[in-house]
């Protein structure tokens, strides 16, 4: 499975320069609005040390990590659930996304023009939220209207469904966003195909200066306490920097973050936080041929697992012959993991763990 990002966030505050970095896709960067028009796409590598080791060990053919798809969607504005800015247009490209990863402006820079006339990260993720709230509106108001005149049947369930999404018109009329509208399992499932904008995850990339990268700032500290009310994840960047370490080798961007007193680029660390906001995890598979990094939900049983390799794999599923990446590392080859005890025959129930190296027996 491949993790969808949508880059979000007013024009001029690096969106484009960010994902320019990330994807190293060309999308233009200009000190405009709307220098995108068609969201760009970059699929990008997702960095990860034990991948890397494992080739070091198994000297395969090929390495495959798992890949994560950046979408860079132009610049919100004020009235783009009405059409203002391409809003129409954008608003659907953010519908097809997993996560939204919102781009805050966290620097003052009287060079680069601001849409709104000064930097206020508070100001400008509302508007983006507003915006994203208004246009579920609009859906969940048609939804109503067509469930209010199949209710004059008088079927009881369509009864009870209007109730919930009537419910739902109401907390977002009062500006509140679909991700804080309280409903048990089977309540969400009656507006589920509305695809609410507002309930999707949101991590907030706060773009700061290169002299800002380790120490933070005040812009940061309110969009900290804005993403600590909806339980949302944070990362500092600085899209400069990220354009300058795009350029570099392996060898010289560890340099150029050592010397940045940087443990991991901004990709790296947006990447980590991106899939533990969604609870995802790796497991490999390793062997001359190929090492390949997957990806799957936490909680995947090891049938599943293998049906994200081939759909045969776990209609066929027999058992798993799992390592640890830690008995692996030590051990140095699955022959040796092997004769010290550490390769583990797993069942239909076993939980994947992050990290496990895995091969699967099966029935064709």
């Amino acid at each position: 499975m491949s993790l969808k990002c949508g880059i979000v966030g007013l024009p001029n505050v690096g969106k484009s320069t960010l994902f320019n970095a990330l994807s190293d896709a060309g999308a233009e960067s200009a000190n405009f609005p709307f220098c995108t028009i068609d969201p760009n796409i970059g699929l990008v590598p997702v960095p990860d040390r034990r991948l890397d080791k494992l080739k070091e060990l198994v000297n395969p053919a090929q390495t495959i990590p798992a890949t994560i798809e950046f979408v860079d969607i132009a610049g919100l504005v004020k009235g783009a659930s009405e059409g203002k800015g391409k809003g129409n247009a954008f608003l659907s490209h953010i519908r097809e996304v997993d996560l939204i990863v919102h781009v805050v402006r966290c620097f003052d820079d009287d060079d680069i023009i601001h849409v709104e006339g000064s930097v206020d990260p508070e100001r400008d993720i509302r508007i983006i939220e507003e915006e994203l709230i208004l246009k579920d509106l609009e859906s969940a108001e048609k939804r109503a209207d067509n469930l209010r005149k199949l209710a004059k049947s008088g079927d009881k369930k369509t009864k009870s469904d209007l109730e919930v999404v009537d419910r739902i018109v109401a907390h977002l009329q009062d500006g509140m966003s679909a991700r804080t509208f309280e409903v048990t399992e089977e309540e969400k499932s009656v507006y589920k195909d509305l695809f609410m904008l507002s309930d999707k995850p949101v991590l907030y990339a706060c773009n700061v200066g290169e002299d800002e990268i380790n120490t933070g700032n005040a812009y940061v500290d309110v969009v900290g306490k804005i993403a600590k009310t909806y339980d949302d994840q944070l990362v500092s960047f600085c899209a400069k920097i990220e354009a300058e370490i795009a350029e570099l080798d392996p060898d010289e961007k560890q340099q150029f973050l050592e010397e940045m007193g940087l443990e991991r680029s901004g990709l790296d660390r947006m990447i980590r936080a991106a899939y533990e906001n969604l609870g995802l995890i790796t497991y490999f598979t390793a062997g001359p041929k190929e090492v390949r990094a997957w990806t799957i939900r936490r909680g995947t049983k090891a049938p599943q697992a293998a049906g994200v390799i081939h759909s045969d794999f776990e209609r066929g599923f027999i058992r798993a012959e799992t390592i640890s990446f830690s008995d692996y590392e030590e051990l140095k080859s699955e022959k040796a993991a092997k004769e010290a005890g550490k390769m583990r025959q797993e069942g239909k129930e076993y939980t994947v763990k992050d990290g496990d190296v895995m091969l699967f027996r099966f029935n064709v």
